[in-house]
């Protein structure tokens, strides 16, 4: 397994929390908050210039490294592509942070003020307001092109608003963090990547460890009464968002503004088994979890299949 594809945590937010409950979890989660939040508006120098050699993500991270298309390609051409895609991946997170923000505010609408589950959930979702306007200055600073899901994807999102409560909605949560939280990780201490980029992934992982501990809890509590039929609706509703989310997140566009051929780009990303390859390594401990929650089921699998995360 290479470099790019471990997993390294934050030692200080690795905390076994299983089993011990929603509000248990959320007691420690604040206190974890309260200590270690950072703010990139004020951490980062955005006025620096950027080094013109530097990558906007790992090499092995692109979704055309390891294809006769990467080995043509120029290396300014390299990093001008993993700018571009970077950029996209970090606008498709905004577009799914503001789903994710709906969904936490629409579960804590009527929640227990003075609980510190409620109050958790609201640092989260100041979090996510926090980690978007982050996503968004860097993404300008990097290429100043914003990107966003299809239309068709778009509407998809609004859709999966209006029906994901319980595990659905935490699940979903779950599932869209930890695939940008693999990607993040593999490349926030590569000294080839931007040294402001490499700082937004940090905070981000940092940031987002606490959120998926939170999750996690909140679909375990939620499976606890979640008959058969139940189940089987909620874990293939989760694996098709899984599978959109993962499809969305290296837009056309970007290959078209890295100045590439977009339908050479495009199959050649299709059949990128390097590219695949990665996905489903930093993936396993997501699938391990929703197996052990009762929502990896047949019709399940074949979606995340299709998006390479199994």
């Amino acid at each position: 397994m290479t470099a790019a594809m471990e997993r390294p945590e934050f030692a200080p937010t690795v905390v076994s929390m299983r089993d011990h409950g929603a509000e248990q979890v959320s007691e420690r989660l604040l206190k974890s908050a309260a200590q270690l939040s950072r703010n990139a508006m004020t951490e980062i120098d955005w006025s620096l210039p950027m080094d013109p050699t530097k990558y906007g993500c790992s090499p092995e991270w692109s979704s055309l490294y390891g294809t006769d298309y990467w080995d043509e390609l120029t290396e300014e051409q390299r990093i001008a592509l993993t700018r571009h895609e970077f950029a996209s991946i970090m606008n498709i997170g905004i577009w799914f942070e503001m789903i994710l923000q709906e969904l936490v505010l629409v579960d804590q609408y009527n929640g227990d003020y003075h609980s510190a589950e409620f109050q958790f959930a609201l640092v989260e979702i100041a979090d996510e307001c926090r980690h978007s306007l982050m996503f968004a200055k860097a993404s300008e600073k990097m290429v100043g092109t914003s990107y966003h899901p299809h239309p068709r994807i778009a509407k998809a999102g609004k859709y999966f608003k209006t029906i994901a409560r319980n595990e659905i909605a935490y699940a979903g949560i779950l599932v869209a963090e930890e695939i940008l939280d693999v990607f993040q990780r593999g490349c926030m201490r590569d000294e080839r990547v931007l040294p402001f980029i490499r700082t937004v992934n940090e905070i981000h992982v940092l940031e987002e460890s606490r959120h998926m501990k939170y999750a996690r809890e909140q679909v375990r509590d939620s499976m606890r009464e979640a008959g058969p039929a139940r189940r089987g609706y909620s874990a293939l509703v989760i694996a098709a968002g899984a599978y959109l989310i993962v499809s969305s997140l290296v837009q056309p566009k970007a290959y078209a503004d890295a100045g590439l051929n977009v339908h050479r780009a495009m199959a050649a990303r299709s059949t990128n088994t390097h590219y695949h390859a990665m996905i489903r390594s930093g993936c396993v401990h997501l699938m391990e979890f929703l197996d052990e929650v009762g929502l990896l089921t047949k019709p399940a699998l074949r979606f995340y299949r299709r998006a390479h995360m199994i």
